[in-house]
């Protein structure tokens, strides 16, 4: 994928990407309870980005990790 819409449309849709179990989990709990979801996803250059949703639904923002 290229297009980083590809990627938001997979954390809309639940697909939350590279996250281990515990983040897995924690979405699921989120989705329920209203916190913040996180998604993991790695590009085809190799680079890492998250997509962080906020707990109140507010923003959604895409960043590398090492902007977090």
């Amino acid at each position: 994928m290229k297009n980083p819409l590809e990627y938001l449309s997979r954390h809309t849709r639940g697909d939350w990407g590279d996250v281990d179990e515990l983040d897995r989990r924690e979405n699921e709990r989120s989705l329920v309870h209203g916190f913040r979801l996180l998604s993991a996803y790695t590009l085809i250059s190799g680079t890492k980005i998250w997509i962080i949703t906020e707990a109140d639904r507010s923003v959604t923002t895409v960043l590398l990790p090492e902007e977090y």
